[in-house]
């Protein structure tokens, strides 16, 4: 109040993205530049122009300059970060992944995002007499198609009124914002006061304080990770922080619990930090009662205390501990191995960190976590059943999903489909054929063979797979004229595809019968599928040199039916 005296100002959302310069010549964006240091900014004129809500073309023709803030809304940054199943890769806030978005050099990528451009003041219209005021230039912004940031008129009489206002509608605000900015309406008399190095005087700015309560430690949950490291979690009872309810921060290392000596039953203050990631920011109880785990609560094995830079974290040490190896939980369940649906990657980590899933079978055993899996955050009945009803389904299942499944270095889905197939899809050949067997199959070579037995050969993984057998049944398949059609024979597919969905399609119709598609002509490549095979494409060239027929889409397809 003090700082506007008697003068009128504006006051707006300090928005929390990217500040953007754009230029507009001709009625046309010409360029748009990042704020950078002040002085020299990133061009993005390309991803710019992909801006959810920038307008195409405005009606005033001479050079325009404004300034505004390029922003994610937050319900496009929690559905974007909600499709992402590597937790370690999920952003942080809605500004780093605006940041990253107007960034990309696949200005595709920025469209997807749903970048929004809020313009909060104008450097330059000149012909247009906005009667000095800031107000003025803001609406005739907006007549121009510009999305401008919320704003209201204030002086020192309404000034505390309207900020109760926008603190009032925090909770409603969908673009990110971490404070309030008030500017003089009086354009000259901000002008006149001139500017510090880095920042004009006609402006100030307050970030909003954070919203902390106090609740009640219930307990400690350790939650173990893929590199090994094991992190606190603080659950409480449940607090109302900025608009949703909380029960749950990370405490990040043991330092960080030891300095805040939990206990439990301690009275914890809990925020926000960014408004996002629930945290805890004190303990006015500090009854340290905590003790440090001493097994890890997946596999059990002894835990260790490690520092780096005089901070205490705590690690798992078994190098075989579930935890560590998300990765083959997630390949195990993906489409084209066993075709779980609703477990992604996240999924698997909370009920590995839960103790429900120890091995591979163990995710066909989770009704027996029925109840604790309702419970678990983001799940509830509806989401549990769907996911029981999604396993159920996978139980029936081939021996080349299983074999695909298991992850074995250098077995992809077509050659566990080739090796199945040379077995008669008999799983007891499979799981016990020997290199000189392996390598007798048309594509499959010294490394893969090795992999193969050196995988079989080991007692753990026969454990793994006998468990996993004792939870699913083989689909029941007929071997047909039709199905070694293409046996021995290899291929290769370009150009687009007239019959098939697409060429994936086409390529698993063909290894469906004994045949292989590989990327590349070779002297190994038998037929290159093209429908237009008059094309100068470098794999049609390739394969006139090589002597190798070129046959269209239709050719082959007549081939099925000679058969059938």
């Amino acid at each position: 109040k003090e700082w506007i005296g008697q003068n009128e100002g504006v006051l707006s959302w300090k928005l929390d993205g990217l500040t953007i310069v754009l230029t507009y010549e001709d009625g046309k964006l010409a360029k748009a530049v990042t704020r950078g240091n002040g002085e020299f900014g990133e061009v993005i004129t390309n991803n710019a122009k992909v801006f959810a809500n920038i307008p195409v073309s405005i009606s005033y023709k001479r050079e325009l300059i404004l300034r505004g803030e390029a922003v994610i809304r937050y319900s496009d940054f929690y559905k974007i970060n909600n499709e992402i199943e590597d937790v370690a890769a999920k952003y942080k806030n809605p500004r780093n992944l605006c940041s990253g978005s107007v960034r990309q050099l696949n200005n595709k990528i920025t469209a997807e995002r749903n970048v929004h451009f809020i313009a909060f003041s104008l450097v330059k219209a000149d012909g247009i007499d906005f009667d000095n005021s800031r107000i003025a230039q803001l609406y005739w912004l907006i007549g121009q198609g510009f999305d401008v940031v919320r704003f209201k008129k204030v002086d020192a009489g309404n000034l505390e009124e309207s900020i109760s206002w926008f603190d009032d509608h925090i909770k409603d605000n969908d673009f990110p914002s971490d404070g309030l900015v008030l500017t003089y309406d009086d354009i000259k008399y901000g002008e006149s006061l001139g500017k510090t190095a880095k920042f004009p005087r006609d402006a100030i700015a307050f970030k909003w304080r954070d919203e902390i309560k106090d609740t009640r430690l219930l307990e400690v949950e350790w939650s173990p990770s893929r590199t090994g490291l094991i992190n606190p979690i603080a659950v409480f009872e449940p607090v109302e922080l900025e608009g949703t309810t909380v029960s749950r921060a990370s405490v990040h290392n043991l330092s960080i619990m030891e300095g805040l000596e939990l206990g439990i039953g301690d009275t914890v203050s809990v925020y926000k930090a960014n408004m996002i990631i629930p945290q805890i920011s004190g303990n006015s109880t500090r009854s340290g009662n905590v003790k440090v785990l001493e097994q890890c609560p997946v596999c059990s094995y002894k835990t260790a205390v490690k520092q780096d830079n005089g901070v205490k974290s705590l690690y798992c040490t078994n190098e075989d501990c579930p935890a560590k190896h998300i990765k083959s939980y997630t390949h195990f369940v993906s489409r084209d191995a066993m075709g779980i649906d609703g477990l992604s990657e996240a999924t698997i980590e909370k009920l590995i960190t839960k103790g429900f899933i120890k091995e591979l079978a163990d995710i066909f055993r989770i009704d027996k976590y029925k109840d604790e899996i309702i419970r678990m955050e983001g799940f509830g009945e509806k989401s549990y059943y769907n996911l029981l009803a999604s396993v159920n389904k996978s139980r029936k299942t081939s021996t080349s999903r299983l074999l695909y499944s298991l992850g074995i270095p250098n077995i992809g889905l077509s050659n566990a489909k080739i090796i199945c197939k040379h077995f008669n899809y008999d799983w007891n050949l499979i799981q016990q054929s020997t290199f000189d067997e392996l390598i007798q199959i048309n594509g499959i070579g010294n490394v893969m063979a090795e992999a193969f037995v050196k995988y079989f050969s080991n007692e753990k993984n026969k454990i793994i797979v006998k468990d996993i057998l004792e939870e699913i049944e083989f689909e029941d398949i007929k071997l047909e004229k039709a199905d070694l059609l293409f046996e021995n024979i290899n291929f290769v597919i370009t150009g687009s595809v007239e019959h098939f969905k697409n060429r994936s399609d086409l390529k698993a119709v063909i290894e469906e019968r004994g045949g292989k598609v590989t990327s590349s002509v070779t002297t190994k490549t038998n037929y290159l599928i093209n429908n237009d095979n008059l094309s100068n494409s470098s794999k049609n060239k390739k394969a006139k040199e090589l002597g190798i027929s070129i046959i269209t889409e239709k050719q082959l397809m007549d081939w099925f039916n000679d058969v059938y």
